[in-house]
């Protein structure tokens, strides 16, 4: 298997910071977030982005994890994360915890 993508790079949002889209949107925390910096095996949040609140998923800001975990199940991304990553999957407790919450 090649690199693992970060989100930003499999969506092409442009939101990472230096993207393309982050003059007219600014840059998604999941690309500045480093308290889970290396889980998953991304940059940032890059693949660990559903328990980060703040996050812009299909042009509307997401809030707490509580209340988009729903949506980011149903995410081709986050379908994606699991699969790659299988039973070594770093979850959603251990993100969280990581992140303080």
């Amino acid at each position: 298997m090649g690199r693992k993508l970060n989100c930003w790079e499999n969506e092409k949002c442009g939101r990472e910071s230096g993207g393309r889209m982050t003059d007219e949107f600014g840059v998604c925390i999941v690309s500045t977030e480093t308290r889970i910096d290396g889980m998953n095996g991304g940059k940032n949040a890059g693949r660990a982005c559903w328990p980060v609140a703040g996050t812009l998923c299909n042009g509307v800001v997401q809030g707490p994890f509580a209340m988009k975990l729903r949506e980011c199940m149903k995410c081709d991304f986050y379908q994606l994360v699991l699969k790659e990553e299988g039973a070594g999957l770093q979850g959603s407790k251990e993100i969280l915890a990581r992140l303080g919450e």
